[in-house]
């Protein structure tokens, strides 16, 4: 599917084949490849046809091998598990996910620590974040020139401050125990790009090597009644 990359900034690398989405390398300010795809079958069959008692369902190869296809849902099926395979030769442990909705922090309205905020993931060694929206509403990235982190925000920072019981040293420690660090405020009339669906992304991420900061994104709002089918690891 074709992206807008019309205000990604130049942080946005979009490529045409798997391995330049893992054999580039994030560098100056390019912090999300895609590698994006026309892709044929029928998605929403295999959605409909998992069993999903939970907002978020993972659906393993042994389970999306049972469901009984048309050819359109074979098809999508086969292009599932090659993405897996893909990812798994890498040394990536890639999960299927079936979601109805994400959990929502809503013990804390003022600072919201989900996945529907715009965030970075952070990880010791380094890494990076794949993800592929098959079916339903797709990510969004940001930017980072358009975000800034919520914890350097005054209001914010005195708020949290109020919070923290605790030497001054500790607060910091505090912050990214909280992981209220890892969260950005979008600038007034920032533009997202939406990643859109069947194209397969690699983020950069928070971790001590990093030659490039990490990306901006956010899981978007769920379309009524269209769960989201997503691989992401």
């Amino acid at each position: 599917m074709t992206v807008d990359t019309t205000h990604a900034e130049q942080q946005i690398l979009l490529v045409t084949n798997f391995e330049d989405l893992v054999g580039t390398p994030f560098s100056g300010v390019i912090n999300a490849i895609g590698w994006t795809r026309e892709l044929a079958g029928d998605f929403a069959e295999i959605v409909h046809k998992i069993e999903a008692t939970e907002n978020i369902t993972t659906v393993d190869e042994e389970e999306l091998l049972a469901l009984t296809l048309s050819e359109a849902g074979q098809l999508a099926r086969a292009t599932i598990l090659h993405d897996l395979q893909l990812l798994e030769a890498q040394g990536a442990a890639p999960v299927l996910n079936v979601i109805h909705y994400y959990d929502q922090d809503e013990s804390d309205p003022f600072f919201p620590t989900d996945v529907y905020s715009w965030h970075v993931d952070r990880a010791p060694i380094p890494t990076a974040t794949f993800l592929c929206t098959y079916y339903g509403a797709s990510s969004d990235v940001l930017p980072n020139s358009k975000g800034t982190q919520k914890i350097l925000i005054p209001a914010i920072r005195q708020e949290l401050r109020k919070r923290y019981d605790g030497p001054e040293e500790g607060f910091d420690a505090f912050l990214r125990e909280h992981f209220f660090d890892l969260h950005y405020a979008a600038a007034a009339g920032a533009q997202p790009v939406n990643l859109g669906l069947g194209n397969l992304w690699r983020l950069a991420v928070d971790h001590p090597d990093s030659p490039v900061p990490p990306s901006l994104h956010r899981a978007p709002r769920e379309n009524a009644g269209e769960p989201r089918l997503l691989l992401i690891c």
